[in-house]
């Protein structure tokens, strides 16, 4: 599938902030998939057809201000209890009461907040290389709220640069860079069309103050599975796992931590579908 043909295949729901784009496949238990910084519902290209396949109903969003989504020039709206509580009205929209949330990278934090106003919706959580404590993450960069991260978003939306940029990204995000250009198309497009504003937001405030979930994640009480990518440069597991698996109360059969570095979707999606198949239905 191309990215035409993924866009084509989207559907949309009117926020009052923007148009929201999500993918809805398959009939049966609901299993939502949130993407992270900077990518989008295509993140999830490979594993949607495998696990509607599997007789589950898979919505994959665009946040807004990435993918297909609207993308407001206020920087505030991107704030992570505003992205929350989208995916709540999105989920009230579709008539979804509980599902199973699938997350990755910077989507923790909209999860986590999300947590915060109805922690009742989520069955079951599934972590992907995401946001958790301090501990385990370690940004690249901490950019300013100034010029500098201002111009280096803006370099994303330029077509020589942009191709640099993803490149590279992608280059340290997973064990081999095997990306066809059909497949590095999903995530440069909707830069070039100036979807940067929600990643600046993230850069300038939240890499300097990661806010403190704990007292979030020991009240969850939910069934939890880790399926995490061991050589991320990015988002570590060992140094907060005893703290995850305790204040989340995750069982040792249910952490994976693979052979492979962030973007574990682009690396080991059969596997990783396999996995959240299996866990949601036992």
């Amino acid at each position: 599938m191309n990215y035409a043909a993924f866009r084509k295949a989207q559907q949309y729901f009117q926020s009052e902030d923007g148009k929201i784009a999500y993918i809805d496949q398959g009939t049966g238990p609901v299993i939502l998939l949130v993407h992270g910084i900077p990518t989008s519902g295509w993140l999830y290209r490979h594993i949607i057809p495998q696990l509607s396949s599997h007789g589950y109903r898979v919505i994959a969003i665009d946040m807004l201000g990435f993918g297909s989504s609207d993308a407001p020039k206020d920087y505030e709206i991107y704030e992570e209890h505003k992205q929350a509580q989208r995916i709540i009205n999105l989920m009230d929209f579709l008539n979804i009461e509980k599902w199973t949330h699938v997350f990755h990278d910077a989507s923790g934090l909209w999860t986590w907040e999300l947590c915060k106003l109805q922690p009742q919706r989520i069955q079951n959580l599934v972590i992907l290389n995401t946001i958790i404590y301090e501990e385990g993450f370690v940004p690249p960069m901490r950019f300013g709220k100034n010029l500098f991260t201002r111009f280096v978003m803006w370099l994303y939306t330029i077509k020589f640069t942009n191709n640099k940029l993803i490149t590279n990204l992608f280059n340290m995000s997973v064990t081999q860079n095997n990306l066809t250009k059909t497949d590095l198309e999903g995530y440069k497009k909707p830069l070039l069309e100036g979807k940067n504003k929600a990643m600046y937001y993230f850069f300038s405030r939240t890499c300097h103050n990661l806010p403190n979930y704990k007292n979030i994640l020991k009240g969850l009480n939910k069934p939890t599975l880790v399926i995490w990518g061991k050589n991320d440069e990015f988002l570590k597991w060992e140094p907060q796992e005893q703290l995850v698996v305790k204040d989340l109360d995750i069982l040792p059969e249910n952490i994976h931590l693979l052979d492979a570095k962030h973007f574990i979707q682009e690396e080991q999606p059969k596997y990783i579908s396999e996995l959240i198949s299996n866990f949601v239905a036992s």
